[in-house]
């Protein structure tokens, strides 16, 4: 059962549903407190409202916020640990370059809407990222 349990846990799928839940958890924080430091709405027609009604205000936009930024950090996590899971898997290696190849990937495909030059730029991005995380989280081994 528990030779089960870890073969689950090491398969791509898992990996990418635990990574798109670890990315929403961690967003819809991230979310909450960018909100929170937002002065977006402090005008001069939101003060003139109610205390109750801009505690309303507030909670609603605070919920989109924190909901959209977990979206987003889903589909980043989700799409960064399903393509290391692939490369990983194809490359029979586990070693910086995964990450790297992932995180290329990933910037290039989250940038696609916006055109060659967005998709190259996500590309080196991530994957520098990438690079400088998998060194600092691997520099003690």
């Amino acid at each position: 059962m528990a030779m089960a349990a870890q073969a689950f846990m090491e398969s791509c799928p898992a990996k990418v549903v635990l990574s798109g839940g670890a990315g929403f958890a961690l967003g819809g924080a991230f979310g909450m407190f960018m909100s929170s430091v937002d002065w977006g709405m402090n005008t001069e027609e939101f003060q003139k409202l109610s205390t109750r009604e801009q505690l309303k205000l507030t909670a609603k936009d605070m919920g989109a916020k924190s909901f959209s930024s977990a979206k987003n950090f889903a589909v980043v996590g989700a799409v960064f640990a399903g393509t290391e899971c692939v490369i990983e898997g194809y490359r029979a290696k586990n070693d910086i370059w995964n990450g790297v190849s992932a995180g290329c990937i990933t910037g290039g495909v989250l940038a696609a809407k916006a055109g060659p030059q967005a998709v190259v730029g996500g590309c080196l991005t991530f994957a520098a990222f990438s690079a400088a995380i998998d060194w600092w989280m691997k520099k003690d081994d």
